[in-house]
């Protein structure tokens, strides 16, 4: 049976390695087998695992419904359709960032696209971003776009 350390699982998976440790400890990878001097050993298994969470990851999967896809993974009698609701709800999540974007990006060129070439005072990015009200939608814009990429 071949053995990883959690190196080798980070280099095949490209996941860090401090992550794969808040994983473990949130639960979503088994702790490993460690050796004499203590270092984790981690099975095939656990290695899939990790590339599959690493692939909902870059889907945008929370951890909680990771963690439920990857349950109902482990039970292949039971229904699909909760791993398809998880799936829709994702969908409509990134449907709702991708308006956000594109309300930003039509804000930001209008803004970038102003015709006023003449002192900073004037200057229409600097007086749309010193008063949020001039922004359209600014009641819908997010306040941090880091919810839009994880990890």
């Amino acid at each position: 049976m071949k053995e990883y350390s959690i190196g080798q699982m980070s280099r095949q998976t490209g996941v860090k390695v401090t992550t794969i440790r808040y994983y473990e400890t949130r639960g979503l990878i088994p702790s490993p087998a460690r050796t004499a001097g203590g270092q984790r050993r981690y099975d095939e298994a656990a290695l899939e695992r990790l590339a599959f969470l690493r692939h909902a990851r870059e889907l945008g999967f929370g951890l909680d419904d990771i963690a439920d896809l990857m349950a109902l993974a482990k039970e292949p009698a039971e229904d699909c359709a909760p791993a398809h609701e998880i799936a829709r709800k994702q969908l409509a999540a990134v449907d709702r960032r991708i308006n956000i974007l594109g309300q930003l990006r039509k804000e930001l060129a209008r803004m970038a696209n102003a015709d006023d070439n003449g002192q900073a005072a004037d200057c229409r990015v600097i007086q749309v971003l010193g008063d949020h009200r001039l922004c359209i939608g600014a009641h819908e814009a997010p306040t941090n776009l880091t919810t839009i990429h994880r990890d």
